[in-house]
């Protein structure tokens, strides 16, 4: 699929167009354009072949033929004759967290500034600040802005990581006489985002089964179609630039012996200082562990599998999840490890957009997807009217939307549709709907969409405040952070913690990949005070619900159990609990 290609190809154009200050029009159509072809959940040239992409929303003659332009040439004219009109090095600044086009004009345009190196020196000598409108708080945001990009540089989204390991997998497991294929590293312990993926293969005990040397398998690996570039090839080891749809990824593929399977793939997927631990409990044993095995001297005492290396040192087994040195070990050793939540216990989805706001699907779209998932219930919450650039609803049409969803749950049969919002969180504390309107709600999530740079005591008291509200069930992503683009806000997640026990107010885990917020330590932190945690995909297709597993992992790095978690519930238990924050 070339979907996330054209959407960043539309997207980039609308801002090249922005920063040379060009039609207003025309940009607003690329960024739609993007917006569009960004949520599809087919591929985009299969719906051209079809004659159907024309006919959505955003999508005219024009932009059409852009798309086929770049889908058989691999680029689009006007977006190499815009490259041309400006320094390649001027999109940089647009990675910045907190800088959009308008900024990046602005330096461009009177300070002749054209990458990061020369904004930082801005910023330093004072200059930056004779930019009209442009004062210390913005340059202390922009400075940390470039912080965080610096301090996020190199790593890539859990998603994307997922992504690469799935491509070079599948590869892998079509060579003849490949035992098992394996995830190490951070991706296996589904940590939120990934410096490179690691990759272990064995072709079993029986090394004449196999007619490919370990050598073999590594240049089977590092010449596939994928690899954009190779950077080591050795006898036992390759490491490649990976090339997915959405992003360039390091992948290392490593062949072990059967023999030492387990214990390389225990080695590899431990966090440093969960493995440090691990090494202390065997030299006090008088055994030695490294990624070979767990030996006693020259004998191996365990490493095919992971199960044996932790059994021998006196340890339950310990999901990858939870391989962080936060308690684990002990809590292995003295048997009391949580049943940790799964996939499989999961029976709905809190947080979906639709077609009401800026969803690409209608409610039974995503009740049927829901349903093929196994899920018996799904909770429909579009915008609300303050959230414009999303299409928000305004009052009459939420409760238009209210009775559309009650008349499809009636109709469905092996499914619970709840009818629910995503209210908006205003800058004074109070709601973007009145009570009178909140009570018709099953389900409402508040969240906070503006003002994220406000200072700690604001953003705060904005989300006490909310929770306050009997008819607010959730806060939605708590933080509002996007992974490698946008920092969390400045937020006391104790004190919001402390209220939501209080209040009895669910927090979100967000499971889109750019959010993951909750994330793992503030779940633990929920789970330890009584807070029960609601996990939202905030999916705006079909296919968006498919980010569940994400949610899922992150809950469970909080050492969540299906216990801790609303989605676990039956509709019936789910419809009990909702009434125990309400009035009577």
């Amino acid at each position: 699929m070339k979907n996330a290609q054209l959407s960043a190809t539309f997207d980039q154009m609308a801002d090249i167009m922005e920063i040379l200050g060009q039609d207003r029009f025309r940009i607003n159509s690329y960024r739609k354009v993007a917006r569009t072809i960004g949520e599809l959940p087919v591929d985009v040239a299969m719906l051209l072949e079809e004659g159907t992409l024309g006919k959505m929303p955003g999508i005219g003659k024009s932009s059409l033929a852009k798309i086929q332009e770049y889908l058989e040439s691999g680029k689009i004219a006007a977006h190499e004759a815009l490259l041309e009109k400006i320094p390649t090095s001027l999109l940089e600044l647009l990675e910045i967290p907190g800088m959009g086009p308008k900024g990046v004009k602005a330096f461009y345009d009177k300070l002749k500034i054209t990458n990061v190196d020369e904004l930082k020196k801005a910023l330093a000598d004072g200059s930056a600040a004779t930019l009209p409108g442009f004062g210390e708080k913005k340059a202390a945001a922009l400075q940390k802005g470039i912080e965080f990009l610096e301090t996020s540089a190199g790593r890539i989204r859990l998603d994307q990581a997922a992504d690469a390991a799935h491509m070079v997998i599948g590869h892998l497991q079509r060579l003849p006489g490949i035992d098992r294929v394996e995830p190490a590293g951070s991706l296996r312990r589904r940590a939120e985002s990934i410096g490179d993926v690691d990759i272990l293969v064995t072709t079993g005990a029986d090394k004449k089964k196999s007619g490919l040397t370990p050598k073999e398998i590594i240049a089977l690996f590092t010449t596939a179609p994928f690899v954009e570039r190779v950077l080591a090839a050795g006898e036992t080891k390759g490491s490649a630039i990976v090339q997915t749809e959405t992003t360039p990824v390091q992948v290392d593929v490593r062949v072990v012996p059967a023999e030492s399977f387990g214990a390389a793939l225990q080695y590899f997927t431990g966090s440093k200082p969960h493995n440090v631990r691990l090494r202390e409990i065997a030299v006090k044993a008088k055994l030695k562990l490294n990624e070979y095995g767990l030996f006693r001297g020259e004998r191996l005492v365990a490493g095919a599998t992971e199960e044996e290396i932790y059994e021998k040192l006196g340890l339950d087994f310990i999901a990858p999840a939870l391989r962080e040195d936060r308690g684990e070990v002990e809590a292995a050793a003295n048997h009391s490890l949580p049943k940790l939540l799964q996939q499989s216990d999961v029976k709905g989805d809190f947080h979906m957009h639709t077609l009401a706001s800026d969803g690409r699907a209608e409610i039974e779209e995503m009740a049927e997807a829901a349903q093929t998932l196994g899920y018996a219930f799904i909770c429909i919450t579009d915008h609300s009217e303050s959230s414009i650039i999303a299409n928000g609803q305004t009052p009459k049409r939420l409760a238009r939307q209210i009775e559309k969803i009650h008349k499809v749950d009636a109709r469905l049969r092996g499914i619970t549709v709840l009818a629910g919002a995503e209210v908006d969180i205003l800058a004074d504390g109070k709601l973007d709907f009145d009570d009178a309107l909140l009570a018709h709600l099953d389900f409402a999530i508040a969240s906070i969409h503006s003002g994220l740079g406000s200072p700690r005591a604001k953003v705060t008291s904005r989300t006490l405040k909310a929770m306050d509200n009997p008819y607010i069930t959730c806060i939605g992503h708590p933080t509002g952070r996007l992974i490698g683009q946008r920092e969390a806000m400045d937020i006391d997640m104790a004190a919001v913690i402390e209220h939501a026990a209080q209040t009895q107010t669910a927090l979100e885990i967000n499971a889109n990949p750019y959010r993951l917020d909750l994330k793992d330590t503030h779940c633990r932190m929920a789970i330890d005070k009584g807070v029960k945690l609601a996990i939202g995909t905030d999916a705006h297709s079909a296919a968006g619900l498919g980010l569940m597993p994400f949610g899922v992992a992150t809950a469970a790095r909080g050492w969540a159990t299906p216990g801790d978690v609303l989605n676990t519930l039956t509709p019936a238990r789910l419809k009990t609990f909702l009434k125990t924050k309400r009035p009577r």
